[in-house]
């Protein structure tokens, strides 16, 4: 948005250069993004939030500005009772508000016998510099008090006005408007319009009629300037695809006090450059007051939240530099009512007040100052350990993520805690008034989320994408709804291949077959790497839920409760989800694994007597885990046993299908004494009869 600072100083008798009021102006909230131009036409790019529509003008600038630097701020209202005493006498013009409600203020202000033509060069030299094309003296008028005051105002050519008489009305079925851009547009019964007798002539608070527009025929003239709700606005901004200067400060609630004033400021600019008559008094059409409560603002607060710095001389002169009233209040510790200019509508709290106060005393001003704090911090009960899980994943390569905690009523079902096996049984907890039906259930799972964060990367070609979220699910498994813990990893098989290390395959088999199940044992690592940081005898099987592949997923139980699934997605699920490359998933509940607590470090000293290791080849059937292998060693007792693990698998040449040759490395070493070697082949021995009889052939 363009501000002129020149146009700003018609209201206030500024001392300082442009310069220094940008960055003062600054200061208080009113954003100056840049300075442009030179002399007198300097142009200040404003940033303004959508809270303060009162400062979207040049004389609400200049009032800020006035706040400031403790300056006189010219009055406008002087206009109208100059307007009134000079208008000859006539009947009043016929207003019709058939929704007070949507429309609580109308007013209208009627010239007759002047002429059209182009503005002074004054006006359109300061329309110019805002980017506004000029016109006609008439619609540059509106345009000028828009940006003077912030006010939309509009004029018809009152002698295309059919019946003489304005209506503001919903619109009825099968009627259209010719809207000022020329667009013929089909109304609904949700429009709200102004009409003649007989037809719609504006979209209210968005753009005039074609039909009614000034040209250079018009003599006679009808000055409208009203009230319209904010939301019926925005609704017909969006519904037609017009957002407009007014639509814009109507949406975000324009002043409700100055129709009256804004009217009389146009015909007196018209009055002055194309002449004629203005007729009868202002038509000021009040449905319903607008009037705001005020806010009780005790001292106490304010010197608590700003600092004992702020008394109460000073409370009320910054106030009053703002245009609001107070009003002293004895009651209990409340020390003054303030009033509200009618302008402000953003301020509506005691808060609110206390930040008016701030900013213009100026955050500077105050002393950099802890808030006061009685008691200890106390760490919540699983912070060591959600640090831990983080901290680790973050060591692995992962990056934090955070997904919406808003799902789809499929999503819920497929990625459910049920079908995880976290839960036995749960109901979804739907959204009264949800956003979209894809976004209508809180969250079951993390995993949606995850695959959703690595879709966006992968069509965004970020190829190795591995992320992590820790948060909460919501479920309802009885009357009350609970929010466990729950942490997800999702990594792109690109990203779990660009991490192995080529000296640490394990299957050494020809073909993606062998290559597949590779990547997954990496991403397996990952998993097994935070699941180590946590006490428990952590355990494994093939038990997952459907939404992963059968054949590259697994799960993990401590002491028996399930703690992790994890495995690359199921192919359909993620050709149904239009991902460009297998991804891998992790569950991990929380609350579960958080029952065990941290595993305790232990030390053990290096042994002082040699190891011995020993490598068995045999081959087995595919329905032959490893972990059956390590439970079937595990059960020999072996007490000079330290290491036990596979080295390489091999599948294909001799190897008949649905078999395949294990390499298995074992490790014996003594505390107190060197080992000879009829023990370890004693106990070799012992092995491989094991495996043997788990139905694994030893090769020779």
């Amino acid at each position: 948005m363009k501000l002129s600072p020149q146009w700003i100083r018609d209201f206030v008798g500024l001392t300082v250069d442009d310069r220094r009021l940008a960055e003062d102006l600054t200061n208080v909230g009113i954003s100056v993004e840049g300075v442009s131009g030179a002399g007198a036409d300097i142009v200040f790019e404003m940033e303004i939030g959508t809270n303060r529509p009162d400062a979207m003008n040049h004389y609400g600038v200049a009032r800020e500005a006035a706040a400031i630097y403790d300056l006189p701020l010219k009055a406008l209202s002087a206009v109208s009772s100059q307007l009134s005493a000079n208008a000859a006498p006539s009947a009043p013009f016929p207003i019709t508000v058939e929704e007070p409600q949507l429309c609580p203020r109308f007013s209208v202000r009627v010239i007759r016998g002047t002429t059209i033509k182009p503005s002074p060069e004054k006006i359109a030299h300061r329309l110019q510099l805002l980017d506004q094309r000029p016109i006609s003296n008439a619609v540059d008028a509106t345009n000028y008090v828009l940006w003077e005051m912030g006010k939309p105002t509009h004029v018809f050519d009152m002698d295309l006005l059919e019946g003489g008489k304005i209506i503001v009305r919903k619109a009825r079925t099968g009627e259209t408007l010719k809207t000022l851009d020329g667009i013929e547009r089909k109304l609904t019964t949700e429009d709200l319009v102004v009409c003649d007798a007989k037809k719609p002539v504006g979209l209210a608070g968005v753009m005039g009629g074609y039909d009614t527009m000034i040209t250079e025929k018009t003599r006679n003239i009808l000055i409208e300037s009203a009230w319209w709700d904010p939301g019926i606005v925005r609704k017909m901004s969006r519904r037609h695809g017009l957002h407009t200067d007014a639509s814009h400060r109507f949406e975000r609630g324009a002043d409700f006090e100055s129709t009256v004033l804004s009217c009389d400021l146009v015909a007196q600019m018209i009055l002055e450059s194309g002449g004629g008559e203005l007729v009868g008094d202002v038509v000021d059409v009040v449905s319903k007051s607008m009037d705001t409560a005020p806010v009780v603002l005790h001292v106490n607060e304010v010197r608590r939240i700003l600092g004992g710095s702020v008394d109460s001389r000073l409370i009320f002169h910054l106030l009053k530099r703002l245009g609001f009233t107070l009003v002293p209040d004895g009651q209990e510790d409340a020390q003054f009512r303030v009033h509200i200019p009618s302008w402000r509508l953003d301020v509506e709290r005691e808060i609110d007040v206390i930040e008016e106060i701030a900013r213009l005393h100026g955050y500077d001003k105050f002393a950099n100052t802890l808030p006061a704090y009685s008691g200890a911090v106390a760490e919540l009960p699983h912070a060591a350990m959600q640090s831990t899980l983080r901290e680790r994943a973050l060591a692995l390569g992962y990056n934090e993520a955070l997904s919406l905690t808003f799902i789809s009523h499929a999503d819920a079902e497929k990625f459910s805690s049920v079908a995880a096996g976290f839960s036995a049984s749960a109901k979804v907890l739907e959204l009264e008034n949800p956003l979209s039906e894809e976004a209508s259930i809180m969250r079951t799972s993390l995993v949606p989320g995850m695959l959703d964060m690595l879709a966006w990367n992968l069509n965004r070609d970020v190829a190795e994408a591995r992320l992590f979220e820790i948060g909460s699910v919501y479920e309802l498994p009885g009357e009350a709804h609970k929010e466990p813990r729950r942490a997800c990893l999702g990594a792109t098989a690109a990203a779990v291949r660009g991490a192995l290390t080529t000296a640490g395959t394990l299957d050494v088999s020809k073909g993606e077959h062998a290559a597949a199940a590779e990547t997954f044992r990496g991403f397996k690592g990952d998993v097994e790497n935070l699941l180590a940081a946590f006490a428990g005898d952590i355990r494994y099987d093939r038990d997952t839920a459907e939404y992963f592949h059968p054949g590259r997923s697994g799960r993990a139980r401590a002491n028996g409760a399930v703690v992790a699934q994890f495995g690359q997605l199921h192919p359909e699920v993620a050709a149904a989800r239009k991902l460009r490359q297998d991804v891998f998933l992790a569950e991990f509940n929380l609350e579960a694994l958080y029952r065990n607590g941290l595993r305790p470090v232990k030390y053990t000293p290096l042994g002082k007597y040699p190891a011995v290791e020993r490598d068995f080849s045999l081959i087995f059937g595919d329905e032959v885990s490893f972990e059956e292998m390590r439970k079937t060693v595990a059960k020999l007792n072996l007490a000079e046993l330290r290491d036990f693990r596979p080295v390489e698998i091999f599948r294909g040449g001799s190897i008949t299908a649905g078999k395949y040759s294990i390499l298995l490395r074992v490790q014996f070493q003594s505390p107190d004494r060197t080992l000879r070697e009829d023990e370890v082949a004693q106990w070799s021995a012992k092995i491989v009869a094991a495996l043997t009889e788990l139905g694994g052939v030893q090769r020779v």
